[in-house]
């Protein structure tokens, strides 16, 4: 029943929507494609720190590509997140002992050997943030089934042709990875980033990215409950950085930036 609905309110769009939407799922696509692959060529802090500037970028350019000022309380609530994600990125590296945070030299997550990964990450947080800004600019037009549906559609297709290319399996793996994977698509990606869509259309694409930034600190907290680990002093010291800086960017009163008038369908 919501199927052809759906498809029937995609028949209707203009074609420069569904060319966004699209572009946002390709977005999509390469943020996964390239953060994951780059978890074999550098160290997981690297990865994590890097890809987790991608607010850094969306704050950057929110306004030349989207036309949305950035409030001074969320340009500080970004960087207080931004530095407790560092601090959780790199808490697996580093040590906290009487007092003081001890830290293998630059060079260590810089290395020639991790050149590779790094620039993957990197670029992760480029499609990151594109994905968003992209997302602001179409949500407003989409109800947020028929925007999903073609993002994580779009998304899809991709990367199964990027896997293909690459010669990844799709077969042969244990019952309990394949239970693994559906949880990871029906839980973070369809209850995770939909939430996130949700509030593009509401929010500016700055202030849901700072929100992005809460990712490690659910990390932190399924690590505890899923795999008995224990949070490192660094790890709640950066996690509760993310989450007041979090707190400090949602200070900011937002408001839609059009009229419900304006908006072809609502979220249903």
């Amino acid at each position: 029943m919501v199927l052809p609905r759906q498809w029937a309110a995609i028949r209707a769009l203009p074609r420069r929507t569904l060319a966004l939407a699209a572009l946002a799922g390709l977005f999509l696509a390469f943020h996964f494609a390239s953060w994951i692959t780059s978890l074999e060529h550098t160290t997981i802090a690297s990865s994590v720190v890097l890809v987790t500037t991608a607010p850094l970028w969306v704050a950057m350019l929110s306004g030349l590509v989207l036309h949305e000022s950035i409030a001074p309380a969320v340009w500080l609530g970004l960087g207080v997140a931004l530095l407790g994600g560092v601090i959780v990125g790199v808490s697996g590296e580093c040590t906290l002992t009487s007092g003081q945070i001890a830290c293998p030299p630059l060079s260590y997550f810089a290395s020639g050997k991790n050149t590779l990964g790094n620039l993957l990450a990197l670029f992760g947080a480029w499609m990151s943030g594109a994905y968003l800004m992209v997302g602001r600019k179409v949500r407003p037009q989409l109800s947020l089934g028929t925007y999903v549906l073609l993002v994580y559609g779009t998304a899809a297709v991709v990367l199964v042709i990027l896997a293909l290319i690459s010669g990844q399996p799709f077969t042969g793996f244990s019952p309990q990875t394949y239970l693994w994977l559906v949880g990871l698509a029906l839980i973070p990606q369809l209850l995770g980033h939909s939430a996130f869509n949700w509030a593009l259309r509401y929010l500016p694409a700055a202030y849901v990215s700072v929100a992005l930034l809460g990712e490690p600190v659910g990390t932190v907290i399924l690590a505890f409950l899923l795999l008995r680990e224990f949070p490192t002093p660094l790890e709640l010291f950066g996690g509760l950085l993310i989450l007041v800086g979090i707190a400090l960017a949602s200070r900011v009163s937002t408001a839609p930036t059009q009229s419900p008038a304006k908006i072809k369908t609502g979220d249903h």
